[in-house]
């Protein structure tokens, strides 16, 4: 941004275009509260006319991926819940009943525009394994190449913390991570980002080119009795689409005929605008779906060559190894401060790597008795935050 508390001026309508025109695969994300009534069930006529709208996108040649929240709030009813539960088993049993009612009602308001929809139910273990993760980008590409909206959702019937997205705003940075959309769109409760909570009249900051965090402190608030999410999930989604080198925008999901009016270029919402540089898929892996399993903390030399001229991490700038990991996992890679510089894959597990940081390459085979990498991780296997 210009400046970190003034909103930019909002970019005119000959960029958007500019942009817009090159746009050929989006993923858009609805979230809960856009999707029920004021009594916290489904609305089935704005739901209805939000497929218009994006049957009415890939009429235009463009393909589009629904990530879709409200399953949990569509089973709260068959529960006798007003609320969004906090126990694990009634969270679990009303995204059971919700999912499939949810999905029916797409099917249907799809078919009547000729659109085929297939259901994708994913977790974070299903997009950090390697291998489920290519079978998932596989299944959600083919389906998109053969005409269909994907619609997915977090499988919550089975999620625990651990193999939780956590939330769908992350999702949605996720799936378009693995299908390698151009667009990320969040259709969300509020119009975009405001300098300020937006009950106190600030103003719309409708582009932003970096999550600083003075961009961070305007996000307050948190999600709703049916949702989860806030202001601070969507510009952590944000940072993901940005750093990978596509687009996002949030705006209203209430705002009349949104999709076609953003996809038209017309000024809506919060247009988050990509680093130059898009990152290739192995990459996406390792810098958004593996959470880190330990941290490697450098020193100011190696944090510089690594942020400025994209080296290959070597074991005489680490200086401290935290957590237990093993060959091959993705690991976090800190400066002194303790600020995230990249992630990647490790060469050497944690012992090894405890014996040989601070000292030299040519030193690696009298301490460990064997040498089989120079770099600690090479630039080749990490991602710079």
């Amino acid at each position: 941004m210009t400046s970190a508390t003034t909103p930019n001026p909002q970019p005119d309508d000959a960029d958007r275009r500019s942009w817009l025109a090159s746009v050929r695969r989006i993923v858009v994300k609805v979230g809960s509260r856009v999707l029920v009534d004021e009594s916290n069930g489904l609305d089935e006529a704005h739901i209805a006319e939000l497929v218009r709208q994006i049957a009415a996108v890939r009429e235009s040649g463009r393909e589009v991926a629904l990530v879709s929240s409200g399953a949990i709030a569509a089973g709260l009813p068959a529960l006798g819940l007003k609320r969004r539960p906090r126990d694990l088993p009634s969270l679990q049993a009303a995204a059971a009943l919700g999912q499939a009612r949810l999905i029916e009602l797409y099917r249907d308001l799809f078919a009547v525009r000729g659109v085929a929809v297939g259901q994708v139910l994913l977790t974070h273990d299903d997009m950090r394994s390697r291998e489920r993760h290519l079978n998932a980008r596989n299944t959600l590409n083919r389906l998109l190449e053969a005409g269909a909206v994907p619609i997915v959702n977090e499988n919550d019937t089975v999620a625990v913390d651990e193999i939780r997205v956590g939330d769908n705003d992350r999702l949605g940075a996720l799936v378009g991570h693995l299908v390698r959309a151009d667009l990320v769109i969040i259709l969300s409760s509020i119009d975009g980002l405001h300098a300020a909570p937006p009950e106190t009249g600030a103003p719309l900051v409708p582009r932003v080119t970096e999550i600083t965090p003075e961009v961070r402190a305007m996000a307050k608030g948190k999600g709703s009795d049916v949702a989860v999410g806030g202001m601070a999930t969507k510009l952590d989604a944000a940072d993901m689409v940005m750093r990978a080198g596509e687009y996002m925008v949030i705006a209203h999901g209430r705002e009349p005929d949104v999709l076609l009016r953003l996809m038209a270029g017309e000024a809506l919402g919060t247009v988050f605008e990509p680093r130059p540089t898009r990152i290739g898929g192995r990459k996406r892996w390792i810098a958004f779906f593996e959470r880190p399993a330990g941290k490697l903390f450098v020193d100011d030399g190696a944090a510089a060559a690594l942020r400025k001229r994209g080296k290959s991490l070597l074991p005489a700038g680490v200086r401290t190894v935290e957590g237990m990991f093993k060959r091959g996992d993705v690991v976090s890679v800190v400066d002194e401060s303790s600020a995230e510089i990249a992630r990647g894959l490790v060469n050497y597990g944690a012992d090894d790597l405890r014996l040989i940081a601070g000292r030299k390459t040519s030193e690696i085979e009298r301490i460990l008795g064997r040498r089989e990498h120079d770099e600690v991780i090479h630039c080749d296997n990490m991602t710079l935050a």
